[in-house]
């Protein structure tokens, strides 16, 4: 099972109208994260608070709905985390965030489990739950605890609008990286964290304690590092509606391949070659591409990557 950990929030969205107003979805990038994973059909559990209000008991079904373990989730009374959405001609998404006082930021110590089960294979977090106290502490004090029992994932999803301390969150995420065993970042993200080439920032984090470190560039494709490798594949065409949860979407394909061909486990990541690293990129791709190929954080389930798969198999036989 992997453990996903961090925020639910509703992404208000422009409606297709135009008529200016604004439509919710769920939302949040580890709660797509594991929402894409359950579709993926990977056992997920989430690890995170949850308003009572009527948006957090939408977030709730919407996570149990798609195959998603509620066990470790904590109920809360504060309401929901919002993010009103902007969308660019191009499709991209930018993003405000309205946290103050919200449920998600609230997890302590005392509600995380203890000890967690053999099951739990891998942990993943990042974006707003490692920015926002005191949740942040929480979850760093987690992967501290946990490092070196099951593989850690982080994806740091940087959202400057709510870091208020840039040096501090740099430090923070400095100290996750020396933990982590898998780092998914966006080279958008990498341009925030430190003006460097990606590689020279990747081969750092690998020095750190990272086993594999991969820099996604949107439609440009992506590139993985590990000690022995450096490892790029183009992205897969994809008639773009919008980006939002496509970083997410990666991190399940991504933790999925992993998954489902064994080879979720520190030693296994640390000996991948590179044919096993295009091919963990290419399908985390596909899964990035499918989303980006409709509206909001809507990842594709397992039956449609199969289909898409046969069918292009279908095409190359016929000539």
């Amino acid at each position: 099972m992997i453990l996903v950990c961090g925020e639910t929030l509703i992404d208000l969205t422009p409606s297709s109208g135009g008529s200016g107003a604004y439509v919710p979805h769920p939302g949040g990038g580890p709660c797509n994260t594991a929402v894409a994973l359950g579709r993926l059909e990977v056992p997920v559990a989430f690890l995170g608070r949850l308003s009572s209000d009527p948006f957090g008991q939408r977030l709730r079904r919407h996570l149990v709905d798609n195959g998603v373990d509620p066990r470790y989730i904590v109920d809360a009374s504060e309401p929901t985390t919002l993010a009103l959405v902007g969308m660019s001609g191009s499709g991209q998404a930018t993003y405000s965030f309205y946290v103050e006082g919200t449920a998600d930021r609230g997890l302590r110590q005392s509600h995380l489990p203890t000890p967690l089960p053999d099951e739990v294979a891998a942990l993943h977090l990042g974006s707003l739950a490692i920015v926002l106290e005191p949740g942040a502490s929480t979850l760093e004090h987690l992967v501290e605890r946990e490092r070196g029992r099951r593989v850690v994932s982080l994806d740091p999803n940087v959202r400057p609008a709510i870091i208020s301390d840039s040096d501090a969150y740099r430090q923070r995420l400095e100290r996750l990286v020396c933990m982590a065993d898998v780092v998914r970042v966006s080279r958008d993200d990498l341009a925030w964290v430190e003006p460097a080439d990606p590689a020279t920032i990747a081969r750092r984090w690998l020095a750190a304690g990272a086993a594999l470190v991969v820099v996604t560039s949107g439609d440009e494709g992506a590139t993985a590092y590990s000690a022995s490798d450096e490892v790029s594949v183009l992205a897969e065409p994809v008639r773009l509606v919008d980006t939002i949860g496509a970083g997410d979407a990666f991190n399940a394909g991504l933790l999925g391949w992993l998954h489902e061909t064994g080879e979720l486990r520190r030693d296994r990541i640390e000996a991948l070659g590179s044919g096993k690293i295009a091919e963990a990129l290419r399908f985390a791709g596909r899964v990035a591409a499918l989303t980006c190929a409709r509206a909001g954080a809507d990842p594709p389930h397992l039956a449609e990557l199969k289909i898409t798969r046969r069918s292009r198999g279908d095409r190359q036989d016929r000539g």
